[in-house]
Formats: C-alpha cells, structure tokens, sequence
C-alpha cells in the first residue's frame, strides 16, 4: 500500500504528515509504523478499507433500527423493489455513507467536499449529468424496440398515481446516485488516487475476482474477470512510463471492478450487465477527470435508473421493479435484449458507453485548452 504524490488535484485528499520515527522505538513499532503510515499520514488503503467496513456496519445497524421504528418486515424490504421499500433502503445507504465519509474525512482531517465535489458550477453539471443520463438510455431503448427486442405497453397508474410514484421514484434515485457515485467516485476514487499504483491495484482487483469466484450467490462474474483484465494494458503503461496520472487512473481501474462486483449480489443479473457496469463505473471517472468533480455523474446515475425503472418499467441491474409507468418486456436473444438484467445487460449498451465517454474526452481536451490559454486572451 505505498502511497505515492498526489497528482490529480479534483481527487487528492489532504492527509497529515506522519510523526517522526524515534530511534529509540523497538524495531516492531517501526515497522508496524511503516505498514499503516506513508509520507502523507495514514496510508490511503487502510482508509479506504476502514471506509469501507464503517459504511458496511453502520449500514446494517440503521437496516435493523429502522425497521423496528417503522414497523417493516426486514425480509420483505430486502426483497421488494417498489418506491417504499427502495426508498427505506436508500436511506439507509445514505445515512451510512454519510456517517463513514464524516469519519474518514475527520481521520485523512480534510473537508468533506474535498471527495471530488467542490464545483462551482455543481448545479449546472448534475442537470446536464441528468438530462445527458436520461438521454441515453431512451436512445438505447429507442435501439432495442427498432431491432425488436424489446416490446412496450401502457401501465396501469392513473394519472395522479403516475404523478405520485414518478416523484417517489425521483427521490429513490437521486439518493442512489448520491449512494453509489459517494462510495466509488467520490470518497474511494478520491482517497485512493494518493496511493494506488499498478501493483498494490492489481492485487486489490484480483482479491475482487478471487472473492467473485467463491462467492455462491454471484450472479454474472464473467464481467467482473473481463473489466478486471481490460485495466491492466493501460494501467501497466501509465506505470512502466512513471506517469503523474498514474494514481488516479489506477484508482479509477479498481474502484470501477469494485462497483460491478457490487452488483453480482442482485438477482437477475448477466455478465454483459456485469461488464457495462463496470464500463460505466470508469466513464464516471472519466467525467471527474473531465469535469473535477463527481456531479456530472450523480445526475447521469440518478436519471438514468429513474427513466428505465419508472417511466419505460425495464428491469433495473437485474431487478424488476414496481410502480411504474409504461410496461416492458424483452424480446429475443438475451444478447441482444439483455433478458433480466434489462437493458443494461444487452451488448448494445457498451458502444453507448464508449460514445458517452469520447463525449467527456472532448469536453476535457477543451477544457485543458482553455486552462492553458494566457489570463489576457481571455474575454
């Protein structure tokens, strides 16, 4: 876990400097002392890792605590997939993520804002993220029906219900791109570009795709092995070239197999869905590179799962959901209509990807040219 200099400044976490070592200290202390701290304090790793278990913990305690208060069958909220029990879930996951970023930015002793979401222009990027998000996954649907594979009809919801549960569905996924673009593109993406390297991310994604392969319940970690190899090409260069971009790069790489191995635990799930999960996980990274913080990708993120779960009623990361608008269902080759993972599970939504991120490519390169131009050209 040697940590490195930061290089990325809209993922860099600021982390105070490690005491020096006495040279009276008995030799395990000074190891011990090297194993958890680095130049920077802390070593990214352990914090990630701690972040992770406190996120975990507080998450089933607040399950638990908040079923008793409200009287709710844990077993069936952990099954449904309607705006209630979705909702109840989601903010539970929010209130844990926010307890353990809290606790780590008190522990790396920086501003929570730091975890890539400072952006003067915040408002204006989750907007864009939003309609660019929703955008996107009507022009994939539009791809499906044309080639037949996925049928539509009209739901059941009266017009004020419809009203009702498109609002209720609007606040369940907002939370879940605050939740999952938190966790990953935020606080992990940001802590983890300090230290992590080609070598000490390899091992933390083999570990992901050793623990894919033993885990019984897995549902499509085919993906995760493929986002897994895909990463090492680039990452090994950037590393053989000593590049300053390394780290963020190489955070990207890992904290993306982390997000699709997330998702092998949902029931339905493909290894193509797998794959496109792990694929939008790092054009996420990319729009934080792009853009310097993470709230292009929250509004994509909450968009796009409002639109394919409420108002075209696909299923959504292999989950078929309740109360929605328009009814859908696939047709023919699961290749192709994605079959229960929905539509994020046909091959087609890789190319998708891959447009939206030459889309965030452009973005930065006009970026980083209006960076470099002289303060005095500039209107």
């Amino acid at each position: 876990m040697a940590d490195v200099d930061p290089h990325h400044q809209s993922s860099t976490v600021g982390i105070s400097s490690t005491p020096p070592l006495s040279p009276i200290e008995p030799t395990e202390i000074r190891i011990l002392k090297q194993i958890l701290f680095g130049p920077h304090g802390l070593r990214s790793g352990w914090i990630a890792a701690g972040f992770l278990v406190v996120n975990f913990v507080t998450s089933r305690i607040f399950t638990v605590i908040g079923a008793q208060v409200l009287g709710i069958s844990l077993e069936n909220a952990l099954k449904g997939f309607g705006p209630a029990t979705a909702g109840f879930l989601e903010v539970v996951s929010f209130l844990a993520l926010v307890t353990a970023m809290l606790l780590g930015a008190l522990v790396a002793r920086c501003n929570w804002l730091d975890y890539n979401l400072r952006s003067r222009h915040w408002v204006l990027q989750f907007a864009v993220g939003a309609l660019t998000g929703a955008a996107s996954l009507s022009l994939l649907l539009a791809i499906l029906h044309s080639g037949g594979w996925i049928r539509f009809s009209v739901g059941d919801l009266q017009e004020t219900h419809a009203v009702r549960f498109g609002l209720a569905w609007a606040g369940v996924f907002l939370l879940t791109g605050l939740v999952e673009e938190g966790m990953t593109r935020c606080f992990l993406l940001g802590t983890l570009t300090r230290g992590a390297d080609f070598w000490w991310s390899s091992g933390t994604v083999a570990f992901l795709c050793l623990a894919a392969s033993v885990n019984a319940h897995g549902n499509g970690t085919a993906g995760v092995y493929a986002a897994a190899v895909l990463g090492v090409p680039g990452c090994l260069v950037l590393h053989l070239r000593r590049s300053e971009m390394e780290g963020f790069w190489c955070a990207a790489w890992l904290t993306s197999v982390l997000f699709c191995y997330l998702h092998t635990f949902n029931r339905g799930e493909s290894s193509v869905g797998i794959f496109g999960t792990a694929l939008i996980g790092f054009a996420f990274c990319v729009s934080v590179w792009a853009l310097g913080s993470a709230w292009w990708a929250i509004g994509f993120h909450a968009a796009w799962d409002w639109a394919q779960t409420f108002l075209f009623g696909t299923a959504d990361s292999g989950m078929a959901p309740k109360d929605h608008w328009l009814t859908s269902a696939p047709a023919g080759p699961n290749l192709w209509s994605g079959g229960s993972a929905g539509p994020e599970g046909s091959v087609l939504i890789l190319p998708l990807i891959v447009l939206v991120m030459l889309g965030l490519a452009v973005v930065a390169s006009r970026r980083i040219k209006r960076a470099a131009l002289p303060m005095d050209n500039l209107s």
